[in-house]
């Protein structure tokens, strides 16, 4: 009978003060399912009418990508964001920041975010080996594995990570909101873009977010963790608390 309030205590005892920890936990569980979910798919078979179909669906009966020629630079454009020249200039740019205003333990952890995220995008390509689509023509040079599709994991891990950490700067849930989603757009159009490039099925990209998002997270957890328990810097007080 006493079961479901011993369990509760222990939960809030867990968490401590801070619930962050327990809505970014239901966001690492959620995200686990449905990475296991999509593999299992994709390992079957099953989504390979579907990515074929969507890029079919990118060109037209010459077999061109569909639309001006501005919007196949816009893409290559967009996509760079999630390339590993760009991705590593912004970290390095961001590191150098929090290492000038006295933030080395935030510093590393950021670093072993992105680190952490490369080494985890590249063991999963070699171990899913699967090959890229040749349904239609490339319209960059790619030479790795297709799945997960690297430029939308580390698009979701890097740009979500340095939005969550610029949220904790401030108070307000509408700033918090919207400097989220701006993480979150970043990430979703280097996605599409890839699709639209030809380089990726979209079963490729979405298993990327998802697996970046889920790493971005469960880094996020141990960050928040180390920050209740003293051991890094906590978030700046946001301009509101200050006043």
């Amino acid at each position: 009978m006493n079961l479901l309030p011993r369990t509760i205590q222990k939960g809030r005892r867990l968490l401590g003060k801070d619930p962050i920890v327990f809505y970014l936990l239901l966001i690492l569980l959620g995200g686990l399912w449905a990475c296991a979910e999509l593999i299992d798919e994709v390992l079957e078979g099953s989504t390979q009418s579907v990515d074929v179909f969507v890029l079919k669906s990118m060109r037209d009966s010459d077999g061109k990508a569909i639309g001006p020629l501005w919007l196949i630079e816009a893409a290559r454009d967009v996509t760079s964001l999630g390339s590993h020249t760009v991705l590593i200039l912004t970290v390095l740019a961001v590191f150098g920041y929090l290492l000038v205003v006295k933030k080395r333990h935030t510093a590393l952890v950021l670093l072993g975010v992105s680190i952490g995220g490369a080494c985890v995008s590249a063991l999963l390509k070699d171990l899913f080996a699967r090959p890229r689509p040749d349904v239609v023509t490339h319209l960059v040079a790619v030479q790795s594995q297709s799945f997960p599709s690297g430029h939308s994991f580390m698009a979701a891990t890097i740009y979500l990570t340095l939005c969550t950490f610029l949220a904790f700067t401030t108070s307000r849930a509408r700033e918090k909101l919207y400097i989220i989603s701006i993480g979150l757009l970043i990430a979703g159009l280097v996605g599409l873009s890839r699709i639209y490039l030809g380089v990726h099925y979209p079963s490729d990209v979405v298993a990327g977010w998802l697996m970046g998002l889920t790493w971005a997270t469960l880094c996020l957890v141990f960050g928040r963790w180390l920050v209740n328990r003293g051991a890094i810097e906590p978030e700046s007080p946001s301009i509101d608390d200050a006043q």
